[in-house]
């Protein structure tokens, strides 16, 4: 086992000194009780059984009770005929606290200072018990009862029991109770810790793979053993290991699309550049001024797309929300885009609606979206296609319809074109971040951006955007030129 991951404060050392560990001291306690209760208990029947056995000979005493009775020859006839003598040690005490007489018949003339007797004079019932050691160490149990008769040399009988049997018993239970408990505790201990390392070694594992994915490895998968929680971090595991491997796949695409977009413009710019100065031609000058602009427009429009994309990432994208024409922004949108699609030999029609109600938004940044979503559809389109722009109310929403009959995307790239860095096709230009940028846009405007596509079919943007309540319909003045094709809505409805 790796010194470095189990000499430092590991999980079982942890749970060993803090659940064992408590595990153990509650144990600790619970036969600590044990053995208190066990004591008190055998203890007390010690006490009881001798005070039955004194109260039954007192007793008898008491019952011969009269005038010519020898209590001191009954009292010597009753210990010394004793018949649980193996047992119990019976003895008559004299005032002097001397005892003259053994059931044993051993050490008749013993001098008695024990705290039983002293305390039984004392006490209201004649009663009192000691547990002591004698001399030769084995501990005993003593009761000694004061007698009251009249004429008696005797004033006390005590009894005296071994406490040896007693204890072995007592002894013997705790070894048990003791022996319970270490299996209790060991079978506690094995079963923690089998449970333990089923959960640590499989977390180092998880650490291992987290490490290699950190420096940027994203080959290595953790297998799954287990259908518990441990088993849905592995498959959370993998599944981050396999999308930051398709991100950072797209990253590296991206990286290599934006690098060949940034200098295809460049190398136009700077070719263009060395042509006019070694030139002294109007026209070569005129044609390469507009290529000079041209890309320098397209490299802007690149440099706003990383620059809003970077916002989005840090949060930091801010509209600037008024009431505005939707019309107008996607008319001007249309006017933008109508020499380049003549230019490619594609068809650029607009649906225009005669008025629509007001929108809460940004202007600059909805057009942004417009220009991205138009620009695509022409990108995508070749010579002879059609690309559609519409615009309409429906369900208190503004939708904004954008389709193209171009080359369309498959149904494996559908989901992902609006993920960041995604390019569904590398042979058109772009980013890959235009419509992720777009469709944020939309998002935080309360709408919906909804891409419908098939290949070699065409394809179908739908941007919704609310409306607002106290809008008013109002006629869109800013028409685009009669270079569009501009389709009203009763013209529309007619075709179909």
């Amino acid at each position: 086992m790796d010194k470095n991951r189990f000499g430092r404060r590991s999980i079982v050392t942890h749970w060993q000194a803090t659940s064992l560990g408590m595990i153990a001291a509650a144990l600790i306690i619970i036969g600590i009780l044990i053995g208190v209760l066990l004591k008190n208990y055998y203890y007390s029947s010690a006490r009881q059984y001798l005070s039955s056995r004194m109260n039954m000979i007192t007793g008898t005493l008491e019952n011969a009770a009269g005038e010519n009775i020898n209590y001191s020859a009954q009292i010597r006839a009753i210990v010394e005929g004793y018949e649980d003598k193996d047992k119990i040690e019976l003895m008559a005490v004299s005032a002097d606290d001397h005892v003259y007489i053994t059931s044993s018949g051993f050490s008749p003339n013993i001098d008695l200072s024990a705290s039983d007797i002293t305390q039984a004079r004392d006490a209201d019932n004649g009663m009192a018990y000691s547990i002591f050691d004698l001399p030769s160490g084995e501990k005993v149990i003593a009761l000694t009862s004061v007698l009251s008769f009249r004429g008696c040399e005797y004033k006390a009988l005590r009894m005296v029991s071994s406490m040896k049997n007693i204890d072995n018993q007592i002894f013997v239970l705790m070894s048990a109770v003791a022996a319970v408990f270490l299996l209790i505790l060991l079978l506690i201990y094995l079963s923690g810790r089998f449970f333990i390392r089923s959960i640590v070694f499989p977390v180092i594992r998880i650490g291992e793979i987290a490490r290699k994915i950190a420096k940027g490895d994203f080959t290595e998968r953790i297998d799954k053993t287990t259908d518990d929680e441990l088993g849905d971090l592995c498959d959370s595991i993998n599944y981050m290991a396999q999308e930051l491997s398709r991100t950072e796949s797209m990253k590296n695409e991206f990286i290599s699309s934006i690098s060949h977009e940034l200098r295809t413009p460049l190398t136009a710019i700077k070719g263009w550049s060395e042509t006019l100065t070694a030139i002294d031609d109007r026209d070569t000058f005129v044609k390469g001024m507009r290529v000079i602009t041209s890309e320098s427009e397209r490299l802007s429009q690149m440099v706003e797309e990383l620059l809003d994309f970077s916002r989005i990432q840090d949060n930091r994208l801010t509209l600037i929300m008024d009431r505005i024409d939707i019309l107008a922004e996607l008319g001007e949108t249309v006017l933008i885009y109508q020499e380049r699609a003549r230019a490619l030999g594609i068809t650029l029609t607009y649906y225009e609606p005669t008025m629509l109600p007001f929108v809460y938004g940004d202007k600059n940044r909805l057009r942004q979206v417009f220009i991205n979503i138009v620009d695509n559809a022409i990108k995508y389109s070749d010579k002879g296609d059609t690309v559609s722009v519409e615009a309409y109310e429906e369900n208190g929403d503004i939708c904004i319809l954008v389709s193209d009959t171009g080359i369309g995307i498959s149904k494996e790239d559908l989901p992902k074109v609006k993920t960041k860095f995604f390019k569904a096709n590398h042979t058109r230009r772009g980013s890959g971040i235009g419509l992720a940028v777009a469709n944020e846009i939309i998002t935080r405007h309360g709408g919906t951006l909804n891409i419908n596509s098939e290949e070699g079919v065409g394809t179908t943007v739908l941007m919704t955007l609310p409306a607002l309540d106290d809008g008013k319909p109002k006629p869109h003045d800013n028409k685009p030129t009669v270079d569009v094709e501009i389709i009203s809505s009763d013209r529309k409805k007619s075709k179909a």
